[in-house]
C-alpha cells in the first residue's frame, strides 16, 4: 500500500515534492517530504475526467447538432474527442469572448458521421480550475495546490515549490501543465519564487511506474507490511503502518 502522490513522485526521481493528480475519477494534492506523505498538505477535488466526459456531452447536447448524432457519443467515442481534441486555455475568458479565434476541429464517428468542436474543446477541461461549473463549490486543482502549500512550514514549501510534478490521465491535455504553471506563479506572485512545473510525457501512468520503482529498491522495504505483521496484528495495523 503507497500513496499514489508519493509514486507518482517516485516516477520523476524525487522522494520530496508536491504532487499534482488528475486522474479519472478523482484529483488530488499531496504534500511529500522524505518520502513522508504530509497530511495537512493533501487536498482532494471531486473533478476528474469521467466527470469532464460528462461535461463534454451535455456541452455537445447543447449545440445545434442533430439529435441522431449525439447518440452516437458514446462514452468511447466522447473519451476520443476528449483525449483527441480538446485543450486547457491559457486565457479563458479571453476564448469565450473571442469565440472562433481557434480553428474548430472535426472528428468523425465510428458510424461515419462528423462532430464539429469549437468551443467545446477548451471548455471541456476548465471545470479542473474553474469546478463551479460543474457545480461544485470547491476551489479549482491550482488552488487546492496553493492551500497545500501554505499549510506547510516556511521552509518545507519553498523547497516543495520547487518539486510540483503532475501526474494522471486528466493532466494530459495540452496547455495543463502551462496553465497550472501560470496560475501557481499568480497565486504566489511576490514570494520570490518562480514556479517550475514539471510534467514527463508518460505521466499518465507516473504512479504505476514510480509503484514499480519504489518496490525494487531496498531502502523502501522498511515500509513494508509482512504477513507476519498482519497476522500478528491484523487488518487495523496498515493504519499505524502506513
Amino acid at each position: 500500500v503507497a500513496n499514489s502522490g508519493f509514486l507518482s513522485l517516485c516516477a520523476h526521481g524525487r522522494v520530496t515534492g508536491l504532487a499534482v493528480e488528475a486522474g479519472a475519477a478523482m484529483s488530488h494534492v499531496t504534500s511529500v517530504c522524505e518520502g513522508q506523505t504530509l497530511r495537512k498538505g493533501t487536498r482532494c477535488l471531486g473533478v476528474a475526467g469521467d466527470h469532464l466526459s460528462k461535461h463534454l456531452q451535455r456541452l455537445l447536447r447543447a449545440s445545434p447538432a442533430e439529435p441522431s448524432l449525439l447518440r452516437a457519443l458514446t462514452k468511447k467515442v466522447l473519451t476520443q474527442l476528449k483525449e483527441q481534441y480538446c485543450y486547457v486555455s491559457l486565457d479563458y475568458e479571453g476564448e469565450l469572448r473571442e469565440e472562433g479565434s481557434q480553428p474548430p476541429a472535426r472528428f468523425q464517428t465510428p458510424d461515419g458521421r462528423w462532430i464539429t468542436l469549437g468551443k467545446e474543446r477548451f471548455c471541456c477541461p476548465e471545470p479542473l480550475f474553474r469546478p463551479q461549473l460543474l457545480q461544485h463549490s470547491c476551489p479549482g486543482l491550482h488552488q487546492l495546490a496553493a492551500q497545500s502549500l501554505q499549510a506547510l512550514p516556511q521552509h518545507l514549501r519553498r523547497h516543495l515549490l520547487g518539486n510540483i510534478v503532475l501526474a494522471g490521465g486528466s493532466s494530459m491535455f495540452p496547455g495543463f501543465p502551462e496553465r497550472m504553471c501560470l496560475e501557481l506563479n499568480s497565486l504566489f506572485q511576490g514570494a520570490g519564487v518562480h514556479i517550475e512545473v514539471l510534467a514527463n510525457p508518460k505521466r499518465a501512468t507516473a504512479a504505476w511506474a514510480g509503484g514499480s520503482m519504489a518496490a525494487s529498491l531496498t531502502s523502501f522495504r522498511h515500509a513494508w507490511m509482512t504477513q507476519g505483521e498482519y497476522q500478528e496484528h491484523g487488518p487495523q495495523y496498515v493504519h499505524a503502518k502506513f
